[in-house]
């Protein structure tokens, strides 16, 4: 079997790209139960400190949760799939999309799961997220009702994505590999090699976007075709990063 993470971080070269949700933190029946350590965010910051402010969280959760999680500590971010951004810790988050799913959907969105007894509904105003790590046996039925879901709103030109116990409608227009994209372009990104690090099938783009500037990306918890290796588990990628911030 290929290693899983078969290069040794050079922080002088590369910009760190990091999913949370089971990438650095173990996935949990809910996403408000996830654990984050306090050695975590003490490497994070040491990761960042080492990387001269090259890294960022690219994440599926907007960046107000982000900084909970990880507070006191602010990183630079992306949210929501890329559908907003932080370029420094100190400044404000920006939306860049000024659209929104409209409340009559989030209304049949929220009676839709109400049909899918288990499941968890959450609203992030250009996504609507169904998270069923609690009801796994609802999976292929669950897909199926949200796309017929998605077909009731064609208007919105919706787009259905599936992840790890979790499945997203959302706005088209955004996703990480814009969000990486947007990173690069500037300091202290570029110039470096960037390093993607995610744990499913939603992460997709960032992945091709990390290999096609030159970078590398890896995933977590299975081996993915085309990527540059792989992590075992939200563990291994937390003991790599603490050699990172050494």
């Amino acid at each position: 079997m290929k290693a899983a993470h078969p290069f040794a971080p050079e922080a002088n070269a590369i910009c760190l790209f990091l999913d949370v949700d089971g990438t650095l933190l173990d996935l949990a029946p809910t996403p408000e139960a996830v654990a984050v350590s306090p050695s975590l965010i003490d490497e994070l910051a040491l990761a960042e400190q080492r990387l001269d402010g090259a890294l960022a969280l690219v994440s599926g959760r907007p960046i107000e949760q982000l900084d909970r999680l990880f507070a006191p500590l602010r990183l630079r971010a992306s949210g929501i799939h890329g559908a907003e951004i932080r370029y420094l810790p100190g400044e404000a988050t920006i939306s860049l999309t000024s659209d929104r799913l409209p409340a009559a959907a989030w209304v049949d969105f929220r009676r839709l799961l109400d049909g899918f007894p288990g499941a968890l509904a959450e609203n992030k105003g250009v996504s609507f997220a169904a998270h069923y790590n609690q009801a796994r046996s609802i999976e292929a039925e669950l897909f199926l009702a949200l796309g017929r879901f998605v077909e009731r709103f064609s208007l919105l030109q919706l787009e259905l994505a599936a992840g790890h116990f979790v499945f997203e409608v959302k706005l088209p227009g955004f996703d990480k590999g814009a969000a990486i994209r947007r990173f690069m372009a500037r300091a202290p990104f570029a110039g470096r090699r960037p390093v993607f690090i995610a744990d499913d099938k939603m992460d997709r783009p960032g992945f091709e976007t990390a290999l096609a500037l030159g970078g590398a990306a890896f995933s977590v918890g299975v081996e993915m075709p085309g990527l540059s290796g792989w992590f075992a588990r939200p563990a291994a990628v937390r003991e790599w990063l603490g050699k990172v911030a050494a």
